[in-house]
Formats: structure tokens, C-alpha cells, sequence
């Protein structure tokens, strides 16, 4: 599958609210997150990066523009281009080296992303 926001090697930054806006949630947190997304859709919540270092972020990709008019918990941050703002979102390449990023859970298929109401919700009750 070719999608022209993925590189093709390492990983590059890529603006919010273009081709997807993202929430990013922190270390254990985002982790149980995924995990529960995972549960609640049988298994294909949509595209997700992980980092492995720093603040050991969790990258969930929604749809462009879902995220700006939403009340997010403390300790979500979506990732937007809402007015007076500009995001900037880390995708790794589908293979090779992208250290400290991985996808937890790749694109499955071009326009697919992470259910953006499911998310609000299931991070509402984990994080709420």
C-alpha cells in the first residue's frame, strides 16, 4: 500500500489537520489505550505510532479536523490546525530502521483511520 504521508524510510514530521489531526496520549496511558481500542474494534482501531523514548508517546491518527471542536481529558492532546495553531505529528516508514517510532498498528487501508468519537469516549473512561 503506497500512502504519500508515509516516507519511504526512517520517519519525518508530518502537519496536523491535513491529511489526519491526532491525539497523543503518554506512556502507560497510551499504551492501555491502544490495547483497548484494539478490544473494542476486533482488532483494527486504525493507524497508530508508538514512541519508544522520551515520553514514550502514543500517536492515534483520526480523521482531519475531528479533533478541534472536542473536550479531551487531561493527558490526551489532539494534534490539530485549529486557528492560531500548528502540530506537527512523527510517522515512521512501513519497514526498515524508524527508531525510536513503530507502528503499533499500521494503515490497513488508504482513508482508514482511528474512529474519532470511539477514541474520545474510550479515552474519557480510561483517562476521565
Amino acid at each position: 500500500m503506497k500512502l504519500e504521508w508515509i516516507p519511504a524510510s526512517g520517519f519525518q514530521l508530518r502537519k496536523a489537520g491535513v491529511q489526519f489531526d491526532a491525539v497523543r496520549v503518554d506512556g502507560d496511558e497510551g499504551r492501555r489505550l491502544a490495547f483497548l481500542m484494539e478490544a473494542i474494534t476486533g482488532g483494527e482501531p486504525g493507524p497508530v505510532v508508538t514512541e519508544a523514548n522520551g515520553r514514550r508517546a502514543v500517536y492515534f491518527l483520526v480523521p482531519a479536523g475531528t479533533t478541534v471542536c472536542k473536550s479531551w481529558p487531561a493527558g490526551a492532546t489532539p494534534l490539530n490546525a485549529a486557528v492560531g495553531r500548528i502540530s506537527y505529528v512523527p510517522i515512521p516508514a512501513l519497514t526498515g530502521r524508524t527508531w525510536p517510532l513503530a507502528w503499533h498498528f499500521p494503515p490497513t487501508v488508504p482513508d482508514r483511520f482511528v474512529h474519532t468519537l470511539l477514541l474520545l469516549n474510550a479515552v474519557s473512561a480510561l483517562l476521565g
